[in-house]
């Protein structure tokens, strides 16, 4: 059965990360991996969660499955994070949410139930988006297409292009929006366009399908779901993927959720169902570790206060960091305008150069990037951005 197999390519970002480590450059710089990195390189555990640990550890009583449908007090305070506690009462019984395995399996679960209520939609992407929504998405059956998004020659948001797209969506299609830190351009919406978006998707009658990853690494925990809540609001339906690897830190605990807002209250509880029954025949119960985590940070007023301090200092140091890029590009030289980096949010960012010249860094400088010249600005330090600026400017001359 298996002498005809054969090897895929390495992920573009996890092969770079493989010839990272094998590289011996005492120089080197990753750009490349996707999670939050402190002044020392280092991917730290939140003080909250290493104190909501050592709770568990002397309180939890059970490690009993906990249902396909996940731990109901964490899917509440993951709700409460989202929408507040005005509008989730408002929303009442139309909205549903579920723990998935991660942000990925909440957007597994997400697409399985678009293809169960409409099988074979079309499901609207940003051009660019996270390279996985894609294989996450159109595996499931869904058609896949691309809206205008970012402008590399501007390094903007092509709003009018990507508004006037869909304006000829129609009703039983889906279009996937990045909630906020848009990734790989970080480039965001402001607030007038979430509006004219909300105006279209009422007007066209298409589902709204987010993936908010990001959450409090923008501009703030409530900063970063104004369009999340001004659609929930708004439209009769909208689904809403979340994930806590980031704000909390927890990337090997795989901890996230889909909700879902439907017309009634009939119609949310059927999507239960359909949610619940995609979870037992992927991975039939969530695992729970990082869950309790977040749950019992949430829920602890003294956890829920530092866990918000720290997670404003990750935000704050990765603002800082973009204007100090910028800042140390214009004194390395670098006639080239890099002010768009400090304009956008969250952990990435274009850099704006050529394939050729990403392999000239990563070739010549040990500076490691993917081909599309996305960078995690969060890699950054003070031992490794004079090198960077130097390097990025002998490659641009």
């Amino acid at each position: 059965m298996f002498q005809s197999i054969q090897p895929l390519p390495p992920d573009p970002i996890l092969g770079l990360s493989a010839a990272y480590r094998a590289d011996t450059n005492p120089k080197k710089v990753d750009l490349g991996v996707g999670v939050y990195k402190d002044a020392a390189g280092n991917t730290p555990v939140m003080r909250a969660v290493k104190k909501a640990e050592e709770k568990l550890l002397n309180t939890q009583a059970s490690k009993a499955y906990v249902g396909p449908t996940g731990f109901a007090d964490y899917n509440a305070a993951v709700a409460r994070m989202l929408f507040g506690d005005e509008l989730l009462t408002r929303l009442g019984g139309r909205r549903i949410t579920v723990q998935s395995p991660g942000g990925c399996g909440g957007l597994r679960l997400s697409a399985e139930f678009i293809q169960k209520a409409n099988p074979g939609a079309k499901v609207w992407v940003s051009d660019p988006t996270w390279a996985n929504h894609v294989p996450l998405l159109g595996s499931s059956g869904l058609n896949i297409e691309l809206y205008p998004y970012y402008d590399y020659e501007k390094h903007d948001v092509r709003f009018d292009e990507m508004l006037g797209c869909l304006q000829k969506v129609s009703s039983n299609e889906v279009v996937l929006l990045h909630g906020c830190c848009h990734n790989p351009s970080g480039a965001d919406l402001n607030r007038e366009q979430w509006q004219a978006i909300r105006d279209v998707a009422l007007k066209q009658g298409f589902t709204v399908f987010i993936d908010l990853a990001y959450q409090g690494l923008g501009d703030g925990l409530e900063e970063d779901v104004y369009g999340v809540r001004l659609l929930a609001e708004s439209l009769p339906e909208l689904i809403v993927v979340s994930s806590c690897s980031k704000n909390f830190g927890l990337y090997r605990e795989r901890t996230g959720a889909a909700t879902v807002i439907c017309e009634n209250d009939t119609q949310a509880s059927a999507a239960n169902t359909l949610l619940a029954a995609s979870a037992r025949a992927n991975y039939s119960m969530p695992p729970d570790h990082g869950a309790a985590i977040v749950e019992a940070v949430m829920n602890t007023p003294a956890l829920h206060d530092d866990w918000e301090m720290e997670l404003k200092e990750m935000r704050d140091r990765i603002n800082g960091l973009r204007s100090l890029l910028v800042s140390r590009l214009r004194e390395a030289g670098v006639d080239q305008d890099f002010s768009f980096i400090e304009r956008e949010k969250g952990m990435f960012s274009f850099l704006g150069v050529s394939k050729e010249q990403v392999q000239s860094l990563i070739n010549d400088y040990s500076i490691y990037l993917v081909n599309s010249s996305r960078i995690n600005v969060a890699s950054i330090n003070d031992d490794n951005i004079d090198y960077l600026t130097s390097s990025i400017a002998a490659v641009l001359k």
